[in-house]
Protein backbone atom coordinates (compact mmCIF):
# COMPACT_ATOMS: atom_id res chain seq x y z
CA UNK A 1 0.00 0.00 0.00
CA UNK A 2 1.61 3.50 -1.19
CA UNK A 3 1.77 6.24 1.39
CA UNK A 4 0.80 8.18 -1.75
CA UNK A 5 -2.95 6.88 -1.53
CA UNK A 6 -5.76 9.10 -0.60
CA UNK A 7 -7.72 7.64 2.36
CA UNK A 8 -10.38 6.69 0.16
CA UNK A 9 -8.22 4.36 -2.18
CA UNK A 10 -6.22 2.64 0.83
CA UNK A 11 -10.15 1.71 2.44
CA UNK A 12 -12.23 1.25 -0.35
CA UNK A 13 -13.10 -2.64 -1.79
CA UNK A 14 -12.38 -2.39 -5.57
CA UNK A 15 -15.18 -4.56 -7.66
CA UNK A 16 -13.67 -8.21 -8.66
CA UNK A 17 -14.20 -8.97 -12.51
CA UNK A 18 -14.62 -12.15 -13.68
CA UNK A 19 -11.56 -13.95 -14.37
CA UNK A 20 -9.85 -13.26 -17.98
CA UNK A 21 -6.96 -15.93 -17.99
CA UNK A 22 -4.38 -15.96 -20.99
CA UNK A 23 -2.72 -19.35 -19.76
CA UNK A 24 -4.71 -21.76 -21.88
CA UNK A 25 -7.93 -21.74 -23.87
CA UNK A 26 -10.75 -22.14 -21.68
CA UNK A 27 -15.18 -22.45 -22.27
CA UNK A 28 -15.51 -19.30 -20.82
CA UNK A 29 -19.06 -19.41 -18.96
CA UNK A 30 -17.61 -16.81 -16.03
CA UNK A 31 -18.77 -13.48 -17.51
CA UNK A 32 -21.54 -13.90 -19.37
CA UNK A 33 -20.45 -13.10 -22.77
CA UNK A 34 -23.06 -13.95 -25.88
CA UNK A 35 -21.21 -16.78 -27.41
CA UNK A 36 -22.20 -15.77 -31.12
CA UNK A 37 -20.83 -13.11 -33.11
CA UNK A 38 -22.49 -9.11 -33.44
CA UNK A 39 -24.48 -8.79 -36.52
CA UNK A 40 -21.95 -8.46 -39.85
CA UNK A 41 -23.12 -5.00 -40.03
CA UNK A 42 -21.01 -3.86 -37.10
CA UNK A 43 -17.88 -5.44 -38.24
CA UNK A 44 -18.66 -3.24 -41.62
CA UNK A 45 -18.79 -0.34 -40.26
CA UNK A 46 -15.96 -0.90 -37.48
CA UNK A 47 -13.37 -1.42 -40.13
CA UNK A 48 -14.96 1.09 -41.89
CA UNK A 49 -14.30 3.63 -39.12
CA UNK A 50 -11.10 2.03 -38.31
CA UNK A 51 -9.76 2.94 -42.07
CA UNK A 52 -11.39 6.67 -42.68
CA UNK A 53 -11.23 8.86 -39.64
CA UNK A 54 -9.46 7.81 -36.28
CA UNK A 55 -7.51 10.94 -36.57
CA UNK A 56 -10.60 12.60 -35.68
CA UNK A 57 -12.00 13.05 -32.07
CA UNK A 58 -15.23 11.25 -32.05
CA UNK A 59 -18.62 13.23 -31.47
CA UNK A 60 -19.53 14.58 -27.99
CA UNK A 61 -23.23 14.71 -28.67
CA UNK A 62 -23.51 10.80 -30.11
CA UNK A 63 -26.72 12.19 -31.59
CA UNK A 64 -26.44 9.47 -33.87
CA UNK A 65 -26.21 6.60 -31.29
CA UNK A 66 -29.12 8.06 -29.29
CA UNK A 67 -31.39 8.72 -32.30
CA UNK A 68 -30.66 4.50 -33.33
CA UNK A 69 -31.51 3.85 -29.75
CA UNK A 70 -34.57 5.87 -29.77
CA UNK A 71 -36.07 4.66 -32.65
CA UNK A 72 -35.77 0.77 -31.42
CA UNK A 73 -37.42 1.39 -28.22
CA UNK A 74 -40.02 4.40 -29.33
CA UNK A 75 -38.93 7.55 -27.73
CA UNK A 76 -37.56 10.72 -28.04
CA UNK A 77 -33.28 10.75 -28.72
CA UNK A 78 -33.37 13.62 -25.38
CA UNK A 79 -34.38 10.46 -23.30
CA UNK A 80 -31.48 8.72 -23.94
CA UNK A 81 -28.07 8.80 -22.94
CA UNK A 82 -24.89 6.80 -24.07
CA UNK A 83 -21.69 6.08 -22.11
CA UNK A 84 -18.77 3.85 -21.93
CA UNK A 85 -20.46 1.07 -20.75
CA UNK A 86 -23.10 0.60 -18.45
CA UNK A 87 -21.06 0.54 -15.40
CA UNK A 88 -19.54 4.02 -16.14
CA UNK A 89 -23.40 5.04 -16.75
CA UNK A 90 -24.29 3.85 -12.99
CA UNK A 91 -21.05 5.42 -11.97
CA UNK A 92 -22.22 9.04 -13.58
CA UNK A 93 -26.01 8.38 -12.18
CA UNK A 94 -24.57 7.70 -8.30
CA UNK A 95 -22.61 10.93 -8.87
CA UNK A 96 -25.81 12.47 -10.51
CA UNK A 97 -28.65 11.62 -8.19
CA UNK A 98 -27.27 10.04 -4.91
CA UNK A 99 -26.33 12.25 -2.30
CA UNK A 100 -23.83 11.91 1.19
CA UNK A 101 -25.75 11.54 3.83
CA UNK A 102 -28.98 10.21 2.56
CA UNK A 103 -29.01 6.43 2.43
CA UNK A 104 -29.96 4.35 -0.79
CA UNK A 105 -31.47 0.96 -1.02
CA UNK A 106 -29.96 -1.99 -2.73
CA UNK A 107 -30.54 -5.88 -2.40
CA UNK A 108 -28.21 -7.44 -0.72
CA UNK A 109 -27.85 -9.85 -3.25
CA UNK A 110 -27.30 -8.16 -6.27
CA UNK A 111 -24.14 -6.49 -8.58
CA UNK A 112 -21.41 -6.23 -6.44
CA UNK A 113 -20.51 -2.49 -8.35
CA UNK A 114 -23.32 -1.11 -6.12
CA UNK A 115 -21.20 -1.05 -2.72
CA UNK A 116 -18.20 0.24 -4.70
CA UNK A 117 -19.67 2.97 -6.06
CA UNK A 118 -21.44 3.82 -2.81
CA UNK A 119 -17.85 3.53 -1.06
CA UNK A 120 -16.31 5.68 -3.84
CA UNK A 121 -18.91 8.63 -4.15
CA UNK A 122 -19.48 8.49 -0.18
CA UNK A 123 -23.13 7.81 -0.52
CA UNK A 124 -24.23 5.87 2.34
CA UNK A 125 -26.57 2.51 1.85
CA UNK A 126 -28.77 0.21 2.69
CA UNK A 127 -29.17 -3.51 2.20
CA UNK A 128 -32.48 -4.93 1.69
CA UNK A 129 -32.30 -8.86 2.12
CA UNK A 130 -34.12 -11.00 -0.95
CA UNK A 131 -36.53 -13.50 0.07
CA UNK A 132 -35.22 -17.07 0.58
CA UNK A 133 -36.28 -18.22 -2.62
CA UNK A 134 -34.32 -14.21 -3.91
CA UNK A 135 -37.17 -12.97 -4.43
CA UNK A 136 -36.95 -8.66 -4.33
CA UNK A 137 -39.48 -7.88 -1.37
CA UNK A 138 -41.19 -4.66 -2.62
CA UNK A 139 -42.16 -3.42 0.90
CA UNK A 140 -39.06 -3.45 1.49
CA UNK A 141 -38.10 -0.87 -0.60
CA UNK A 142 -41.08 1.38 0.43
CA UNK A 143 -38.85 2.90 2.96
CA UNK A 144 -37.22 6.67 3.58
CA UNK A 145 -34.53 6.63 1.09
CA UNK A 146 -32.38 8.57 -0.99
CA UNK A 147 -32.57 6.47 -3.72
CA UNK A 148 -32.90 3.12 -5.43
CA UNK A 149 -30.87 0.54 -7.45
CA UNK A 150 -32.39 -2.95 -8.55
CA UNK A 151 -31.03 -5.00 -10.78
CA UNK A 152 -33.69 -6.62 -13.22
CA UNK A 153 -33.04 -9.60 -13.93
CA UNK A 154 -30.92 -9.48 -10.81
CA UNK A 155 -27.15 -10.63 -10.59
CA UNK A 156 -26.14 -13.04 -10.14
CA UNK A 157 -28.89 -15.47 -9.43
CA UNK A 158 -31.01 -14.07 -12.56
CA UNK A 159 -34.49 -13.98 -10.98
CA UNK A 160 -36.93 -11.52 -12.63
CA UNK A 161 -39.36 -8.83 -10.35
CA UNK A 162 -42.43 -8.19 -12.81
CA UNK A 163 -43.37 -5.33 -13.68
CA UNK A 164 -46.34 -4.70 -11.60
CA UNK A 165 -43.60 -4.96 -8.31
CA UNK A 166 -41.88 -2.29 -10.06
CA UNK A 167 -44.35 0.02 -10.42
CA UNK A 168 -45.18 -0.47 -6.57
CA UNK A 169 -41.46 0.80 -5.78
CA UNK A 170 -41.62 3.48 -8.21
CA UNK A 171 -44.98 4.96 -6.04
CA UNK A 172 -43.77 4.54 -2.76
CA UNK A 173 -40.54 6.71 -3.98
CA UNK A 174 -41.72 9.43 -6.08
CA UNK A 175 -38.98 12.04 -3.98
CA UNK A 176 -36.03 9.54 -4.99
CA UNK A 177 -34.57 8.13 -8.35
CA UNK A 178 -35.40 4.33 -9.07
CA UNK A 179 -32.82 2.97 -11.38
CA UNK A 180 -33.38 -0.19 -12.77
CA UNK A 181 -30.29 -1.70 -13.99
CA UNK A 182 -31.73 -3.66 -17.16
CA UNK A 183 -28.18 -5.58 -18.51
CA UNK A 184 -30.27 -8.81 -18.83
CA UNK A 185 -33.51 -7.88 -19.80
CA UNK A 186 -33.29 -9.20 -23.52
CA UNK A 187 -33.34 -12.76 -22.48
CA UNK A 188 -36.61 -13.09 -21.19
CA UNK A 189 -37.99 -10.25 -19.28
CA UNK A 190 -39.63 -7.24 -19.66
CA UNK A 191 -38.63 -4.20 -19.61
CA UNK A 192 -39.49 -1.41 -17.56
CA UNK A 193 -39.57 1.20 -20.60
CA UNK A 194 -42.87 1.57 -20.67
CA UNK A 195 -43.10 3.33 -17.56
CA UNK A 196 -40.23 6.23 -18.40
CA UNK A 197 -43.15 8.59 -19.33
CA UNK A 198 -45.60 8.19 -16.57
CA UNK A 199 -42.64 8.51 -13.67
CA UNK A 200 -39.79 11.33 -13.81
CA UNK A 201 -37.84 9.30 -11.54
CA UNK A 202 -37.23 6.06 -13.03
CA UNK A 203 -33.89 5.48 -14.86
CA UNK A 204 -33.41 2.51 -17.09
CA UNK A 205 -29.92 1.22 -18.11
CA UNK A 206 -28.55 -1.38 -20.47
CA UNK A 207 -25.73 -2.09 -22.03
CA UNK A 208 -24.78 -3.89 -25.68
CA UNK A 209 -22.61 -6.00 -23.75
CA UNK A 210 -24.98 -9.03 -23.56
CA UNK A 211 -27.59 -9.69 -25.91
CA UNK A 212 -25.92 -7.41 -29.19
CA UNK A 213 -22.54 -9.59 -28.77
CA UNK A 214 -20.89 -6.08 -27.71
CA UNK A 215 -18.95 -6.38 -24.47
CA UNK A 216 -15.67 -5.65 -26.41
CA UNK A 217 -17.01 -2.37 -27.55
CA UNK A 218 -18.32 -0.69 -24.07
CA UNK A 219 -21.44 1.19 -25.08
CA UNK A 220 -24.03 1.09 -22.25
CA UNK A 221 -27.21 3.72 -22.59
CA UNK A 222 -29.94 5.23 -19.97
CA UNK A 223 -33.57 6.20 -20.72
CA UNK A 224 -35.69 8.46 -18.84
CA UNK A 225 -36.75 11.56 -18.30
CA UNK A 226 -35.64 14.34 -20.09
CA UNK A 227 -34.24 16.20 -17.50
CA UNK A 228 -32.63 13.13 -15.80
CA UNK A 229 -30.47 12.61 -19.05
CA UNK A 230 -29.98 16.50 -18.98
CA UNK A 231 -28.37 15.55 -14.83
CA UNK A 232 -25.99 12.21 -16.47
CA UNK A 233 -24.47 15.11 -19.45
CA UNK A 234 -23.58 17.22 -16.94
CA UNK A 235 -22.06 14.53 -14.85
CA UNK A 236 -20.27 13.18 -18.61
CA UNK A 237 -19.13 17.08 -19.47
CA UNK A 238 -17.54 17.88 -16.24
CA UNK A 239 -15.31 14.30 -16.42
CA UNK A 240 -14.99 13.62 -19.75
CA UNK A 241 -16.55 14.88 -22.77
CA UNK A 242 -15.46 11.91 -25.46
CA UNK A 243 -16.47 9.08 -23.22
CA UNK A 244 -17.63 6.97 -26.58
CA UNK A 245 -14.94 6.42 -29.36
CA UNK A 246 -15.48 6.47 -33.34
CA UNK A 247 -15.19 2.34 -33.27
CA UNK A 248 -17.81 1.90 -30.39
CA UNK A 249 -20.21 4.78 -31.72
CA UNK A 250 -20.44 3.20 -35.75
CA UNK A 251 -20.27 -0.20 -34.30
CA UNK A 252 -23.23 0.13 -31.82
CA UNK A 253 -25.16 2.12 -34.20
CA UNK A 254 -25.39 -0.94 -36.72
CA UNK A 255 -26.17 -3.40 -33.59
CA UNK A 256 -29.42 -1.36 -32.97
CA UNK A 257 -30.15 -1.22 -36.93
CA UNK A 258 -30.03 -4.99 -37.21
CA UNK A 259 -33.00 -5.98 -35.29
CA UNK A 260 -33.08 -9.43 -36.95
CA UNK A 261 -29.45 -10.45 -35.69
CA UNK A 262 -30.36 -9.68 -32.21
CA UNK A 263 -33.27 -11.35 -31.81
CA UNK A 264 -32.01 -14.72 -33.50
CA UNK A 265 -29.14 -14.28 -30.73
CA UNK A 266 -31.23 -13.55 -28.11
CA UNK A 267 -34.02 -16.95 -29.00
CA UNK A 268 -30.71 -19.30 -29.15
CA UNK A 269 -29.63 -18.30 -25.85
CA UNK A 270 -32.69 -18.45 -24.71
CA UNK A 271 -33.25 -21.88 -25.79
CA UNK A 272 -30.11 -22.82 -24.71
CA UNK A 273 -30.94 -21.99 -21.46
CA UNK A 274 -33.92 -23.70 -20.85
CA UNK A 275 -32.39 -26.45 -22.31
CA UNK A 276 -29.79 -26.85 -20.12
CA UNK A 277 -32.01 -26.11 -17.01
CA UNK A 278 -34.14 -29.38 -17.89
CA UNK A 279 -30.37 -30.92 -17.99
CA UNK A 280 -29.27 -29.52 -14.64
CA UNK A 281 -32.78 -30.64 -13.10
CA UNK A 282 -32.33 -33.96 -14.25
CA UNK A 283 -28.57 -33.92 -12.59
CA UNK A 284 -30.65 -33.36 -9.34
CA UNK A 285 -28.98 -29.27 -9.17
CA UNK A 286 -31.46 -26.52 -7.49
CA UNK A 287 -32.22 -23.90 -10.05
CA UNK A 288 -32.81 -20.59 -9.40
CA UNK A 289 -35.68 -19.27 -11.94
CA UNK A 290 -33.40 -17.35 -14.49
CA UNK A 291 -34.63 -14.81 -17.39
CA UNK A 292 -30.88 -13.76 -18.11
CA UNK A 293 -28.09 -15.11 -20.05
CA UNK A 294 -27.25 -17.50 -16.70
CA UNK A 295 -28.19 -19.53 -14.49
CA UNK A 296 -27.47 -19.48 -10.88
CA UNK A 297 -27.25 -23.73 -9.28
CA UNK A 298 -26.24 -25.45 -6.28
CA UNK A 299 -25.72 -28.99 -5.86
CA UNK A 300 -26.58 -31.11 -2.68
CA UNK A 301 -23.48 -33.55 -3.01
CA UNK A 302 -20.59 -31.31 -4.06
CA UNK A 303 -19.96 -27.77 -2.56
CA UNK A 304 -19.77 -25.04 -5.16
CA UNK A 305 -15.95 -23.96 -4.61
CA UNK A 306 -15.25 -27.74 -5.27
CA UNK A 307 -17.44 -27.84 -8.42
CA UNK A 308 -15.90 -24.72 -9.24
CA UNK A 309 -12.19 -25.91 -9.49
CA UNK A 310 -12.95 -29.19 -10.57
CA UNK A 311 -14.65 -27.58 -13.53
CA UNK A 312 -11.93 -25.49 -14.00
CA UNK A 313 -9.04 -28.51 -13.74
CA UNK A 314 -11.50 -29.64 -16.81
CA UNK A 315 -10.58 -26.05 -18.71
CA UNK A 316 -14.31 -25.10 -17.75
CA UNK A 317 -14.19 -21.52 -16.73
CA UNK A 318 -17.46 -20.59 -13.94
CA UNK A 319 -18.02 -17.43 -11.71
CA UNK A 320 -18.58 -18.30 -7.46
CA UNK A 321 -19.33 -15.92 -4.96
CA UNK A 322 -17.57 -16.37 -1.72
CA UNK A 323 -20.54 -13.97 -0.15
CA UNK A 324 -23.36 -15.10 2.70
CA UNK A 325 -26.27 -17.28 1.13
CA UNK A 326 -24.64 -17.92 -1.93
CA UNK A 327 -21.53 -19.53 -1.13
CA UNK A 328 -22.90 -22.74 -2.32
CA UNK A 329 -24.03 -21.45 -5.72
CA UNK A 330 -22.24 -20.78 -8.67
CA UNK A 331 -23.13 -19.08 -11.45
CA UNK A 332 -22.89 -20.63 -15.16
CA UNK A 333 -23.33 -18.35 -18.37
CA UNK A 334 -25.10 -19.49 -20.82
CA UNK A 335 -22.59 -20.70 -24.05
CA UNK A 336 -23.18 -22.16 -27.34
CA UNK A 337 -24.74 -25.43 -27.71
CA UNK A 338 -21.66 -27.52 -28.14
CA UNK A 339 -20.03 -25.36 -25.05
CA UNK A 340 -22.62 -26.50 -22.71
CA UNK A 341 -22.93 -30.03 -23.72
CA UNK A 342 -19.25 -30.15 -22.70
CA UNK A 343 -20.08 -28.26 -19.41
CA UNK A 344 -22.99 -30.02 -18.24
CA UNK A 345 -21.36 -33.78 -19.26
CA UNK A 346 -18.44 -32.27 -17.21
CA UNK A 347 -20.37 -31.37 -14.01
CA UNK A 348 -22.63 -35.41 -14.68
CA UNK A 349 -19.29 -36.84 -14.58
CA UNK A 350 -17.51 -34.91 -11.35
CA UNK A 351 -21.14 -35.70 -9.37
CA UNK A 352 -20.68 -39.33 -10.36
CA UNK A 353 -17.00 -39.11 -9.19
CA UNK A 354 -18.31 -37.60 -5.72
Amino acid sequence: MSRYWSNLIKNIEPYTPGEQPDDKKYIKLNTNENPYPPSPRVIEAVKRVANESLKLYPSTTCDELKSAIAWHYGIEKEQVFVGNGSDEVLAFSFMAFFNPGRHILFPDITYSFYPVYSSLFNIDYRLIPLDDDFSVTVEGFCRDNGGIVIANPNAPTGKYLPLESIEKILQCNSGSVVIIDEAYIDFGGESALKLVNEYPNLLIIQTVSKSRSLAGLRVGYAMGHKELILGLGRVKNSINSYTLDRIALAGAVEAFRDEACFRENCQKIIRTRENAVTRLKAMNFSVIDSKANFVFISHPSICAETLLQRLRERGILVRYFNKPRIDNYIRVSIGSDDEMDIALKAMEEIILLQ
